[in-house]
């Protein structure tokens, strides 16, 4: 059985060598230097790889994305007929939320008005609201999301999620589907984003969404925070709304064009904290193991776990 690392902006032989480890009776290629006869290929580990080079594989059985989205691989064309496996993992998970809680308690606390007083050599206090008086709203209430939702409550916040489907999660007001994301959005002073991307929430977040959250709340603006794809956001109207005060600041890990360009206004703004799609690193370790426990449960006869949907996107 042969097993393909398809990476690219990754080193693959740090996959390559934990998945010899794991499974010692496959073979580990890597493309491009070492695919081989890709008839012999039945299992792939993918993540932004160019579209022909899964298309060419025949006898596929899996396809396993080695990040947090999948939407790179349902764009190709072409893309072999097989199950396609999101990460699931605990290490990711665990990464995923602390992130946001960094980010969200980054603005809640007012560092970036604290850091601006440090450049000044300004020591002034700033009124500071309790956690239980600030709204966090996410968007998108997956493994990711439900996880960052319950550290939020066990933080205080006042904490609530939306999603397309119904969802139940302990202290968290749970709010589904367009009839009732106005009233979620009204509620909110921080936005998390943590949505998969598809048709649906590709330019989801654009001004007339940022413009419908809260305007009465605790911060005095309200703040959105983006770790989940850069195709749910529209950056133009992003950028119109941290000038104009919509949006008293942002935290974004994810962006439209990655890397973001060199010449993209957002590196400017003094209320913008980006980061270079670090939210929630896929660790080599980790999910080498997911992968092999998979794969050897399937060859057993098992069934391979979190599937991904291709009628939905995730």
């Amino acid at each position: 059985m042969s097993l393909l690392i398809a990476v690219k902006g990754w080193n693959p032989a740090a996959w390559a060598s934990r998945l010899a480890r794991h499974l010692p009776h496959h073979e580990i290629r890597s493309w491009p230097d070492a695919i081989g006869d890709p008839a012999d290929i039945r299992y792939a580990l993918a993540w932004k790889a160019p579209a022909e080079v899964l298309s060419a594989c025949p006898n596929l059985k899996a396809i396993f994305s080695l990040g947090a989205g999948v939407d790179h691989l349902l764009a190709q064309p072409g893309l072999p007929d097989v199950p396609v496996v999101r990460v699931v993992d605990p290490d990711l998970t665990a990464r995923m939320a602390e992130w946001v809680a960094l980010q969200v308690l980054l603005h809640h606390r007012q560092h970036l008005a604290y850091a601006a007083q440090q450049r000044e050599g300004v020591w002034r206090d700033l009124e500071q609201p309790a956690a239980r008086h600030v709204r966090v709203g996410l968007l998108g209430l997956g493994v990711l999301g439900a996880e960052s939702a319950k550290v939020l409550v066990r933080l205080g916040f006042d904490v609530a999620g939306w999603a397309r489907g119904s969802k139940q999660i302990d202290g968290v007001t749970c709010y589904a589907g367009e009839g009732e994301l106005d009233a979620f959005l009204a509620r909110t002073d921080i936005l998390v984003n943590l949505l998969p991307l598809t048709p649906e929430t590709r330019g989801f977040v654009d001004y007339a969404l940022v413009s419908r959250l809260a305007r009465d709340g605790a911060l005095g603006a309200p703040v959105f925070i983006n770790a989940g794809r850069g195709g749910s956001q529209v950056e133009a109207d992003l950028l119109r709304a941290l000038t104009d005060g919509t949006l008293k600041g942002a935290s974004l890990d994810v962006f439209e064009t990655e890397p973001l360009p060199a010449g993209s206004p957002l590196w400017k703004l003094e209320n913008v904290v980006i980061t270079p799609h670090v939210a929630a690193d896929s660790d080599p370790e980790a999910i080498s193991a997911y992968v092999a426990e998979q794969i050897l449960a399937f060859e057993a006869g098992g069934a391979l776990r979190n599937t991904v949907d291709r009628a939905t996107g995730y």
